[in-house]
């Protein structure tokens, strides 16, 4: 586990996007020697959350803090945060919200199409169906995602599977 502490800032380049934490060069090195790909990052020692470590590009790295995370700290724009990184161990990158398990337990299908998509892709539709607040709003997510996912046999195109959502959203 690496530990340091840091200030909340954010980018000026129109490119990036939100607040982030950079990372002390000397622990980015050795998460990248390591060849860790997945990190879980603790702030205040109060929020956990998966990410990953991101290069500027200029040699220098970050952990991206998300609005909604920064509402929950009460953090702003060069508030101190104490910051534990250390490696994700999870399948995922990320946690499995239950009604997806569920799916993938009875379609094998759906097993079969959600195991065949790159970690990222997997990651970014487990973020999209753990999103809603209400158990309901999830098994509605889940259900229309992994139908979508049926129907072009894993040829996932978000903009297509987003616009197949909302259209069948009030199918529900």
């Amino acid at each position: 586990m690496w530990q340091f502490e840091t200030v909340l800032e954010n980018f000026d380049d129109s490119n990036l996007w939100g607040g982030h934490v950079m990372v002390e060069g000397d622990i980015a090195e050795e998460i990248k020697t390591q060849k860790i790909k997945r990190l879980l990052c603790t702030v205040n020692e109060k929020e956990q959350f998966h990410c990953a470590l991101h290069s500027t590009g200029k040699g220098t790295y970050f952990v991206m803090v998300n609005k909604s995370l920064q509402k929950k700290l009460h953090a702003t724009v060069g508030s101190k945060l104490f910051i534990q990184l250390e490696e994700d161990k999870s399948k995922y990158g990320m946690p499995m919200p239950e009604e997806m398990a569920e799916i993938i337990a009875q379609d094998s299908d759906v097993d079969r199409i959600f195991h065949s998509l790159t970690p990222g892709k997997q990651r970014s539709l487990l973020y999209q169906i753990g999103l809603p607040k209400t158990t309901e709003s999830r098994i509605k997510k889940a259900v229309l995602i992994t139908r979508y996912l049926v129907e072009v046999n894993g040829e996932l195109d978000f903009r297509e599977m987003n616009e197949y959502i909302k259209t069948n959203n009030k199918l529900f």
